[in-house]
């Protein structure tokens, strides 16, 4: 993939990005969510290092229809894996790298270990020509 601007990851992300704590429930993550009008928060752990992303998909499927009650289950219960994050500084070139290898639609923002946005695909298609939008996109969606 070959973006031939120097354009940084800061210059496309959604900016002022909220996290959930690990250890507030799923219910609480939801009403967040539902606030905010979002689909997906970042989980971060009492140390305020990130543990993770938690989608409205992952309360729905890995939860409730589990049969774990959303009032008492943590969203750091759910956090799996390493998170992938990527430096407000870096190009854009690696944000749309991650999200094409791992196959994920959005990515936490960090500035000095600081969550400072998310960069997600409608920031990408927003932001950058449609080739690369279009590559991106597929493969997300592979």
């Amino acid at each position: 993939m070959a973006i031939t601007t120097q354009v940084r990851v800061k210059d496309i992300m959604t900016a002022g990005a909220r996290c959930i704590g690990e250890n507030d429930s799923l219910a609480t993550a939801a009403r967040l969510m539902a606030d905010l009008d979002i689909g997906s928060l970042p989980i971060c752990g009492e140390n305020g290092k990130l543990k993770g992303m938690l989608t409205d998909r992952d309360i729905v499927v890995k939860a409730i229809a589990n049969g774990r009650p959303a009032e008492t289950t943590t969203a750091g219960a759910l956090a799996e894996g390493t998170p992938l994050l990527v430096d407000a500084e870096e190009d854009v070139s690696r944000v749309l790298e991650l999200m094409q290898q791992h196959q994920v639609r959005r990515i936490p923002v960090l500035d000095d270990r600081v969550l400072v946005g998310i960069v997600a695909e409608a920031d990408v298609a927003r932001s950058l020509a449609p080739k690369d939008t279009g590559e991106t996109v597929e493969q997300i969606t592979r």
